[in-house]
């Protein structure tokens, strides 16, 4: 069962990465409106504060750094990873439905 503690570093590490990984993909690949901007920074937020202790937990595996690197470390990378992968896949998504969905009208 996972811990949701209120420990406040970890909270504030995970809200960090989450906001940076969403500010970059702001920055990769802009956005056409502000509503579009506004809709993929919380998305991306969201899923970095959502996903952000799993994904840096499986990066770190993945790269084998577990016992290289602190908690907060892991737990800022996971946010930032999850926050910016969160855009791509739905940003794709997004755009493949407007393209085929103009198509239908």
């Amino acid at each position: 069962m996972a811990d949701f503690s209120n420990e406040t570093g970890l909270w504030a590490t995970r809200a960090l990465g989450a906001s940076a990984g969403a500010a970059v993909s702001l920055i990769y690949l802009l956005p056409k409106s502000r509503r579009e901007a506004a809709s993929r920074f919380f998305t991306g937020l969201s899923c970095g504060l959502i996903f952000g202790g799993p994904s840096g937990l499986w990066i770190a595996e993945q790269l084998q750094l577990s016992d290289q690197l602190s908690v907060s470390e892991v737990m800022l990378s996971g946010s930032a990873a999850s926050s910016l992968c969160a855009w791509w896949g739905l940003g794709i998504l997004q755009r493949i439905a407007g393209r085929y969905g103009a198509r239908n009208r």
